[in-house]
């Protein structure tokens, strides 16, 4: 299995957005599955249900500023180099998805409850967040493969 499907697979068997992204990439940060997913659980529905930035966005931001980011606060470079790829991985998530604000994405105002919703086939029917999972997984790896990071 691949990683946008294994993402989106990780959704479907309840991770949140960010979860079912990061866990997909475990490997590549060299964190335990458990750091993983607790790392980030906080991501998820825009952080928190905030329904601000994705949680599939930004989990990969973790995982690539994991893989790909600078320790140095003198190191432009790096940080140039680590912005510019996020902001091009951004571009190519909003050419697939519209947007990376998670409300956006649902077509909801951000104001209902903050309250997580229960899993059924009526949750997955009404969300789209399984294949946007996918696809921010498919962004991550192109740009992972690109680097060399992952075949």
């Amino acid at each position: 299995m691949n990683r946008s499907e294994s993402a989106k697979q990780n959704f479907l068997k309840g991770y949140n957005c960010a979860q079912s992204v990061a866990l997909a990439f475990s490997d590549v940060i060299g964190m335990s599955e458990a750091a993983v997913l607790k790392a980030v659980s906080a991501f998820g529905g825009g952080f928190g249900r905030l329904r601000e930035v994705c949680g599939a966005f930004s989990a990969l931001t973790f995982v690539y500023g994991c893989a790909c980011g600078y320790d140095d606060p003198k190191d432009f470079d790096g940080k140039k180099n680590l912005y510019a790829d996020i902001q091009d991985m951004a571009e190519k998530f909003k050419e697939i998805n519209g947007s990376i604000v998670c409300r956006e994405l649902l077509g909801v105002s951000g104001k209902e409850s903050f309250v997580p919703e229960k899993r059924t086939a009526e949750y997955y029917k009404k969300r789209p967040c399984a294949e946007i999972c996918a696809a921010a997984a498919e962004i991550l790896a192109k740009k992972l493969m690109s680097k060399g990071l992952i075949n």
